[in-house]
């Protein structure tokens, strides 16, 4: 699933820049919850707003965010 890569993406980009998700909030100007709640997995939706506001504060381009291999071979979406 889509939300499941997004989550996985950003946990890897905060690994690989040694960032907690709260500073990840912080430099996406977001709530510290609002990435929480993004994390856990009972929420189905991520708005493209806040990736695009989390890759804002990676100071990375939405593009370079999704060209990686958890995004190449998505299963679809619809049944």
């Amino acid at each position: 699933m889509i939300k499941d890569a997004i989550v996985e993406r950003f946990r890897q980009l905060c690994a690989e820049r040694n960032i907690s998700y709260t500073q990840l909030a912080r430099l996406a100007g977001i709530t510290p919850s609002t990435v929480y709640s993004m994390l856990q997995s009972e929420r189905r939706d991520i708005s493209a707003v806040t990736v695009k506001k989390l890759c804002d504060g990676l100071d990375l381009n939405i593009i370079d965010f999704y060209d990686c291999d958890l995004f190449r071979n998505l299963p679809p979406e619809i049944e």
